[in-house]
């Protein structure tokens, strides 16, 4: 009977051994998240759920997507997690994402006026975030110049050769900035906008943590960033402000499932994580934060932390729609690249030869000069697409090549980049003729 027992409870005990050990294992995850962030996450996942390991394979948004995209033929991945909301809605939308149900409840529907999570199912808000203005305070006394609160300050002469900002088409955050602007502002006024920050750009950055750490190094005094970038560096002790623009949104970062993921229970047990109390104070840490998505975390919050829960400025701020920036992602991103950061030195030539002129005709009026200035703003501004047309099948057809470029994509790429460059060209000699006219 004895050995019966003893026999019986080596098999129980086996049986809870096979089933942890089936539990645990490697769970990987793809992420736009640099170490600063994941590291602390990893540390308490795996503190908390003894026999997984998170394995973190950091991409940008945009080459994440296709990296699962490209391998869902042989998945191993488990989970992505991201700050972009389109980014999900893609993946979603080729199935690449499975449907959960998290243990965690009693959590907010909305960040503003933002759903928190997929209403499928499919991902989940763990954290929210804003875009707007980093500055560097000692940079911009040291220089003279005002704290910049808005996006059209920074086409101000005294912003010239001042800011740093990450291509959209590299950075999945800097894209929603840009698409935030577009859709505050509308699409003719917002890419007026954007040329006439692209004018005083110091640099283009080809991720998103390389603006922030120009501007904690005073490299450059004003980055274009997500929030959590200038909360971090503030809390690491660096002289830097940061000012949500009236023009702005504040979105969930979210996380989701793969489809066939390798390890299910584990991705499942971080979703989990992620979503509980231990997790949403990892937030809070120094070196990371990001706004919670559980509201009751801001009492343990540093004093001066911004709660989109209470905040009126969050409830004033643009709702984002995820459906338009996906219909229009590669376009934008193409148009900034060509626009923006390829035609950089052409368009700040332009732009300083309009600065100049706008100082003199400030001190002597002159009409024909001011004509001329008119003539080279709008030409600076000047689109070679309407919003129409950046969200059409056609348009949106010829950027289906992913790595390999369509023909037509190509020959877009080319049309658009021979477009700024003749706009600009000609803005630049209006405004050298209207500085002639006015000396």
């Amino acid at each position: 009977m004895l050995k019966t027992i003893a026999a019986a409870m080596l098999i129980s005990a086996a049986a809870i051994v096979a089933a942890h050990a089936e539990e645990g294992g490697k769970v990987t995850i793809v992420t736009s998240f640099s170490k600063d962030v994941t590291d602390p996450f990893k540390a308490g996942f795996e503190a908390a759920n003894p026999g997984y390991t998170l394995d973190v394979q950091n991409k940008s948004t945009s080459s994440g997507v296709k990296y699962v995209d490209e391998t869902k033929g042989n998945n191993q991945t488990d989970l992505f997690w991201a700050s972009a909301p389109d980014a999900f809605d893609s993946l979603k939308s080729r199935k690449l994402l499975t449907r959960f149900t998290p243990s965690v409840s009693g959590l907010p529907e909305k960040v503003g006026s933002y759903p928190v999570n997929d209403p499928d199912g499919f991902y989940f808000g763990f954290a929210a975030s804003g875009y707007g203005i980093m500055s560097n305070d000692r940079y911009l006394e040291a220089n003279n110049i005002a704290k910049p609160t808005e996006w059209g300050d920074l086409t101000k002469p005294e912003y010239y050769d001042h800011v740093a900002i990450a291509a959209p088409s590299r950075s999945g955050t800097t894209h929603l900035t840009i698409e935030t602007i577009l859709q505050g502002e509308g699409w003719d006024k917002g890419w007026g906008t954007l040329k006439g920050i692209g004018g005083n750009l110091q640099q283009v950055t080809e991720r998103s943590f390389g603006v922030p750490d120009a501007v904690n190094s005073g490299q450059t005094g004003i980055g274009i960033v997500i929030d959590f970038f200038a909360f971090s560096a503030q809390a690491s002790g660096f002289p830097v402000s940061f000012a949500y623009p009236s023009v702005t949104t504040v979105v969930p970062a979210n996380i989701g499932i793969i489809a066939n993921a390798p390890n299910q229970k584990g991705a499942e047990a971080f979703v989990n994580y992620l979503l509980s109390e231990k997790g949403q104070t990892v937030l809070l840490e120094p070196t990371i934060r990001r706004l919670p998505i559980n509201p009751a975390l801001y009492e343990k919050a540093p004093e001066g932390f911004p709660n989109p829960f209470k905040d009126p400025r969050f409830q004033s701020m643009i709702t984002f729609d995820a459906d338009v920036s996906k219909k229009r992602t590669d376009v934008v991103d193409t148009l900034f690249d060509q626009l923006i950061s390829f035609q950089l030195d052409k368009l700040k030539g332009a732009t300083k030869a309009i600065h100049a002129a706008e100082g003199a005709l400030a001190k002597s009026d002159n009409p024909q000069a001011r004509g001329l200035l008119e003539e080279a703003r709008s030409l600076i501004a000047a689109m070679p697409i309407t919003a129409e047309q950046a969200a059409s099948q056609e348009i949106r057809d010829a950027f289906t090549g992913g790595d390999q470029k369509t023909a037509r994509q190509a020959e877009l790429e080319q049309q658009w980049a021979a477009f700024a460059t003749e706009k600009y060209t000609a803005a630049q000699s209006k405004a050298e003729a209207a500085l002639d006219l006015i000396d």
